[in-house]
């Protein structure tokens, strides 16, 4: 697996240093989830959050995203992250997420200070972008990622349309988008950034929800 923090890792914002001691996956959940699920919360992200929000991507993608069909292999999913917890990685990420515009809203779910959950979205002059809302594999289907949108959808612009990009094979997602008043366009991608160490392309098909004034 990668992710391992043998040491610590030594951060730096805003001229403050910031020593993360322990990786993610090494705290214990708790021992019985549902029973803590009421003690989730919520709130905005900062850069010091970097190694627990990369460590949700890892372990959400490393879930959703293999498939026999389209090529996409646990290899091809463990190269994408085989670097990303490295000390210059979680510098460089926690750096633009210090610099990130105004417009761009992360909101995290936490259990017991640990991440568990995300959802970011970005405004652009003509849309709202949904990028994407990821509960850790473990604490899926608990009502996380509902609780995710409605703590970030208040942010979006009344006026504008609000996208989602959806791998077309995730059906569990696509019907959780339909749940938010999201549809197909019709639109499908294959965007060069989804391209993987095999050189298969995660396939994704866009989602709206129309403005709602």
């Amino acid at each position: 697996m990668y992710g391992y923090l043998e040491e610590p890792v030594e951060l730096w914002f805003n001229q403050k240093k910031v020593i993360i001691n322990k990786m993610e996956s090494e705290k214990e959940f708790p021992k019985n989830i549902e029973e803590q699920e009421d003690k989730v919360e919520f709130s905005e992200a900062k850069p010091q959050d970097v190694l627990g929000i990369t460590e949700v991507l890892y372990r959400t993608w490393l879930d959703t995203y293999p498939n026999e069909e389209y090529g996409i292999t646990v290899e091809d999913i463990e190269d994408k992250y085989k670097d990303a917890f490295s000390e210059e990685k979680l510098q460089e990420r926690a750096l633009k997420m210090e610099n990130e515009k105004k417009g761009d809203v992360r909101i995290l779910a936490k259990e017991n200070d640990r991440i568990v959950g995300l959802v970011r979205i970005v405004k652009h002059e003509d849309k709202n972008e949904l990028q994407a809302i990821y509960v850790h594999p473990e604490f899926q289907k608990k009502g996380i990622g509902m609780k995710l949108w409605e703590n970030v959808k208040e942010r979006l612009d009344p006026d504008k349309d609000t996208i989602v990009s959806v791998a077309v094979y995730n059906q569990n997602a696509i019907d959780f988008y339909k749940k938010l008043g999201f549809e197909k366009t019709g639109k499908f991608l294959e965007e060069e950034k989804l391209r993987l160490k095999s050189g298969a392309i995660i396939p994704t098909t866009e989602m709206v929800m129309k403005r709602s004034r």
